[in-house]
């Protein structure tokens, strides 16, 4: 099967922004409602966003209403989330994943290597 791969972490200073991407071989997720998840040091893995397979609709924890946006295009069989006034609590790993349709619950086990995001005070 596909394997995610997370890139466009980076470290930036507090309400700086990033965009990060999140691709995969194939089209084994095409049409796949996917999202956002974040780690912060020591922590369990954290919904951040999420839509449905044609990126109709988005859905947002509280902390990232306003401030984060979830995207895709399934022909290029990617998905981005922009990361903007970035906070330092913000800072972690990122990774996507295919998610239960209409909230930001995972689905299995398809995890990839992650992308950092470090935010600075």
């Amino acid at each position: 099967q596909g394997q995610l791969v997370e890139s466009g972490g980076d470290s930036v200073q507090a309400g700086g922004s990033l965009r990060l991407t999140c691709t995969y071989p194939g089209h084994t997720f095409r049409f796949s409602c996917m999202g956002w998840f974040h780690q912060a040091p020591g922590k369990e893995r954290e919904g951040v966003a999420s839509l449905t397979g044609h990126g109709d609709l988005t859905y947002y924890r509280d902390s990232a209403k306003g401030r984060f946006n979830i995207s895709r295009d399934n022909d290029k069989n990617a998905v981005w989330l922009q990361l903007s006034r970035l906070k330092p609590e913000d800072s972690g790993m990122y990774y996507c994943a295919p998610t239960r349709c209409g909230s930001i619950t995972a689905l299995g086990n398809y995890w990839g290597q992650g992308t950092r995001v470090t935010v600075s005070s």
